[in-house]
């Protein structure tokens, strides 16, 4: 085995965590997994499924969390198990989650007395490019830490983005992106409905905007799932809901409020009310065109 080709564990293997592991696998990376979900890792073939996290995190030398949120983050470091207790001295964790910068940057401190590095790492890109290892990472930590697991970086993310050396800026970074995504999605959803309600072909319309000054890629993407009539969720709207809500609190605690990100939160927080949480984002466009 290269010398660059360590144990690596990923707890949380969804959409995102799955398309790591099959990345990993595929470029003879050794691959150890857990999730709370059991066949989520067994669909992965060639990785090592542990019963636990701790257990997963001890048979490598970095894990990757990509869980959902904060919460989960925690449990999975901090709670029954301690996977921070567990592992050897030197050990990294990689946050890729989208999550608060003022919960990174208390991973990273908690981590810290027992030895573990902390990398703020949020990811971009969706399930596909996971797994053929186009997708982005957003990094943050000690410069040391970077260069020690570069060839894990890179591995995973062909768009590696180094950020600072202060974890939380990864996480700000992401924030800022996805606000923009959301605008974005929304603004999409809003003229391809008005498209619609003036007796406009919502897919010859899109072919416009897509090669025209209205493009954007997310618009593009998921409004073509959108007229297909695909609501199979990719990304769950909830999701944007989530990063739309902490981005506009991340502006207000850092005294910036700007005009479009608490109406795009707002938007995606009143389709998640009214039924469309469990359906890929795509679906705002199905929302607004609702009569309501």
């Amino acid at each position: 085995m290269s010398l660059t080709r360590y144990p690596v564990a990923i707890v949380g293997v969804g959409n995102m965590g799955g398309g790591m592991a099959r990345r990993l696998l595929a470029q003879g990376w050794p691959v150890h997994l857990f999730d709370t979900v059991a066949h989520k890792c067994v669909a992965v073939a060639g990785a090592t499924v542990h019963e636990s996290a701790a257990a997963a995190a001890m048979a490598a030398r970095a894990t990757i969390v990509c869980v959902v949120d904060a919460a989960q983050s925690l449990d999975v470091l901090f709670g029954a198990g301690a996977l921070a207790q567990s592992v050897p001295l030197g050990h990294t964790v990689l946050l890729c989650p989208t999550i608060a910068p003022a919960d990174v940057q208390e991973i990273a401190r908690r981590l810290h007395p027992p030895g573990v590095f902390c990398i703020d790492a949020p990811m971009s890109g969706g399930p596909a490019r996971a797994a053929d290892g186009s997708m982005s990472l957003m990094v943050a930590c000690e410069e040391a830490v970077f260069e020690r697991h570069r060839p894990l970086l890179a591995t995973l993310a062909s768009r590696l983005f180094r950020i600072s050396e202060q974890p939380g800026d990864g996480a700000r970074t992401k924030l800022v992106n996805n606000l923009a995504a959301g605008i974005n999605l929304v603004g999409a959803a809003e003229v391809l409905a008005l498209a619609a309600r003036m007796g406009l072909d919502p897919a010859r319309t899109l072919e416009v905007i897509a090669q025209s000054s209205g493009q954007s890629w997310i618009g593009t993407d998921r409004m073509r799932r959108a007229i297909a009539g695909d609501y199979a969720p990719r990304a769950h709207m909830t999701l944007l809901a989530k990063d739309t809500r902490m981005a506009v609190q991340a502006g207000r605690d850092a005294g910036f409020e700007g005009p479009l990100g608490a109406a795009a939160q707002g938007v995606f927080a009143a389709a998640c009310a009214g039924g469309l949480a469990d359906l890929d984002d795509a679906a705002l466009l199905k929302w607004l065109m609702q009569d309501r």
